[in-house]
């Protein structure tokens, strides 16, 4: 039933995915299902609207990711980022969170679906010193622009950009970004069948 509900969504949007990418999101909502039971890892209980709340609400960013090194800050249970590995195998990701429980589970999913882009790590962002230089910092629901662009400026330099997903423009919080920061663009996201809006806010350094 997963899989038809998502080859439904899928045909509203320009996103291309072979059978073996729709089955390992089937599998990773199967898996959030499961371990959520125990470990609280979304708000989000049933299935289906896992379908449409965190993996089409993920996967709409993929088009928009032109680099090939990205950093998912806070990312819980792997969101957008287990989405968008398993959406663009060619790009690498790094899972940054602070809590086990959830790396813990990240590590269960990059096992199961055998995610070969994926690098799970347990950490406070502010301490995480990347290994190769980045394309970008990703954030889903995870702070302010302010706090976002304060607490990850160390992990790209001037050709990295900060990308957040967030619901409605968030035009105060542009209003107040740091000296040094600049509003390189927005994007107007469509989720299928998600009645709120999405837009990809994109930042760089100056």
């Amino acid at each position: 039933m997963l899989q038809q509900q998502l080859t439904s969504l899928l045909a509203q949007t320009d996103i291309a995915l072979t059978e073996k990418q729709q089955q390992q999101l089937v599998q990773y909502v199967e898996l959030l299902n499961k371990w959520n039971k125990a470990y609280n890892l979304t708000s989000v209980r049933m299935p289906e609207e896992m379908m449409i709340k965190h993996i089409m609400d993920s996967l709409v960013v993929a088009p928009h990711l032109p680099g090939h090194h990205y950093i998912d800050v806070g990312t819980g249970p792997g969101l957008p980022g287990i989405v968008l590995a398993i959406a663009l195998p060619d790009t690498q990701f790094v899972l940054l969170d602070s809590l086990g429980k959830r790396v813990r589970f990240l590590m269960q999913v990059k096992h199961e679906l055998g995610l070969k882009n994926v690098t799970p790590v347990q950490s406070r962002v502010e301490e995480y010193q990347p290994s190769v230089r980045l394309d970008g910092v990703l954030s889903r629901a995870f702070a302010s622009l302010q706090d976002m662009v304060d607490w990850c400026s160390h992990l790209i330099d001037h050709s990295g950009k900060f990308i957040a997903l967030k619901g409605v423009f968030p035009s105060d919080e542009l209003e107040s970004l740091p000296a040094g920061i600049k509003f390189e663009q927005k994007i107007a996201l469509e989720v299928p069948e998600l009645d709120a809006q999405r837009h990809l806010i994109i930042l760089s350094k100056d």
